[in-house]
């Protein structure tokens, strides 16, 4: 049995794209043992990924070298015998484990001159690979070889009694249609569509007598309180979730969704992964290099001169390549989602 020991990404979108190369390995190689180490908040993530043995935490913060605590992790998992680590980030310091746990095969795409520390060091060729999630899977194979076409997407496993237990507990009715709302973004308010929009969006739905809910870290929290006050006075307001659930929690509360409506965001990643009608909005950034995958989703972008800038905020102050992009765009999409799934 191979032993692989996959060193993960930091943020949520990245390791549901990874999930993809977890796949791929596991088709290749059946009876594989396949391990994680990644940051602690991964590990409820990847408990959701069938193919993945153990999620092992990563108890070093992101962007800290600390190089004595990765020489003892590393030597306790040179006791699992890893015959293979592939390393996903791009840094020297990602690198580092894998090497001090002397496992003998190291691969990896070439970055910041640690050639020293992988053994299999590849040179990414970006026009061939320009998805991340292929830069990804391309690590399960030989340097030459063709992917498979198509890729198998990310695909989560979640306990359905477990999430219509966890609507019951946060008193969301059962019975109604629920729409949700993903209106943070980790990245920068230049990701992050304008409240009033996704206000106008909810007005529409609970008119039609759906729910509402708008998930996300506590840090959106305040963006939701103002989506709910743009929203005005409805029989039944959204309901502001952010910072209540755990990223388990969230992902069985997107399960349940009948469909979503999302930033370009950890949480858009996340509702493709669990296969849900899903319409992502982009100002900043764009779809041509980490879209969601899935098939019932549709992306939404004004394609403005100055975007994709991918700035944290605008650098011309005024925001158009979201502020012009109107909920009128938003709802006829999520119309013809649910059209399509009726």
């Amino acid at each position: 049995m191979k032993r692989i020991l996959i060193i993960g990404p930091s943020w949520v979108g990245d390791m549901l794209m990874a999930q993809t190369l977890f796949r791929c390995l596991r088709e290749r190689q059946p009876e594989a043992r396949i391990d994680v180490l990644a940051p602690p908040w991964c590990s409820a993530l990847l408990e959701l990924m069938p193919e993945v043995n153990q999620a092992l935490p990563l108890p070093i913060g992101h962007g800290e070298l600390a190089l004595g605590k990765r020489w003892r992790l590393a030597q306790e998992l040179r006791a699992r015998a890893y015959d293979q680590a592939i390393v996903l980030p791009n840094s020297f310091k990602s690198a580092l484990i894998p090497r001090f746990a002397g496992i003998a095969l190291r691969t990896g795409w070439r970055g910041e001159a640690r050639g020293l520390l992988l053994n299999d060091c590849r040179v990414l060729d970006k026009p061939r690979y320009p998805l991340m999630v292929q830069r990804f899977a391309a690590l399960a194979y030989a340097p030459d070889a063709a992917l498979p076409d198509p890729l198998p997407w990310p695909r989560l496993r979640v306990d359905t009694q477990a999430a219509r237990a966890l609507r019951e507990s946060l008193h969301l009715a059962p019975d109604k249609p629920a729409l949700a709302l993903c209106p943070g973004a980790e990245f920068g308010p230049a990701k992050q569509w304008p409240a009033q929009h996704y206000a106008a969006v909810a007005r529409h739905y609970a008119a039609r007598g759906w729910q509402v809910w708008l998930l996300g870290s506590a840090k959106d929290a305040a963006v939701a309180e103002e989506i709910i006050a743009e929203s005005g006075a409805l029989v039944e307001p959204p309901r502001n979730l952010c910072g209540i659930t755990s990223l388990t929690q969230a992902a069985l509360l997107l399960s349940e969704a009948s469909a979503v409506l999302s930033n370009d965001s950890g949480l858009m990643h996340l509702a493709a992964a669990l296969a849900r009608p899903l319409v992502v909005v982009y100002g900043s950034t764009s779809a041509a290099f980490t879209p969601p995958l899935a098939e019932r989703v549709v992306t939404l972008s004004l394609e403005l001169p100055c975007s994709p800038c991918f700035k944290r905020e605008c650098p011309l102050q005024h925001l158009n390549c979201l502020r012009q992009l109107g909920p009128e765009l938003a709802l006829a999409a999520l119309d013809t989602l649910l059209e399509k799934t009726s």
